[in-house]
């Protein structure tokens, strides 16, 4: 039960840590320099998940060409910066990915 207490708390205080950013702060009160920063934390943030993905798949560094999520992740950023759609990107990554896959399986 306590777990459940600990839980608890620690949500609804990461959920009022971000709400007082929405509700009590006003966001053109910023400074300039702050504002334009805040503009990286998405892609920032992204990175750091997807990353360690692409390049530890079984929990070590791994740039051998038979890396199959790496060689599809640099498909996905070559249809990200030809293509510009989100979606494209994502559905040329994910047959990339299970092409690879498919093609390493068969060869290994």
């Amino acid at each position: 039960m306590s777990v459940w207490i600990a839980v608890a708390g620690v949500a609804l205080s990461t959920f009022l840590l971000r709400a007082s950013f929405i509700v009590f702060i006003d966001p053109h009160r910023f400074p300039g320099w702050f504002r334009q920063a805040l503009k990286f934390v998405p892609p920032s943030v992204l990175a750091a998940i997807v990353v360690p993905g692409l390049l530890m798949p079984e929990g070590a560094l791994d740039l051998r060409p038979t890396n199959a999520r790496l060689l599809a992740g640099i498909v996905a950023i070559v249809a990200s910066l030809r293509l510009r759609n989100a979606m494209a990107t994502i559905a040329a990554g994910m047959v990339a990915l299970w092409g690879l896959q498919w093609v390493l399986a068969r060869l290994a």
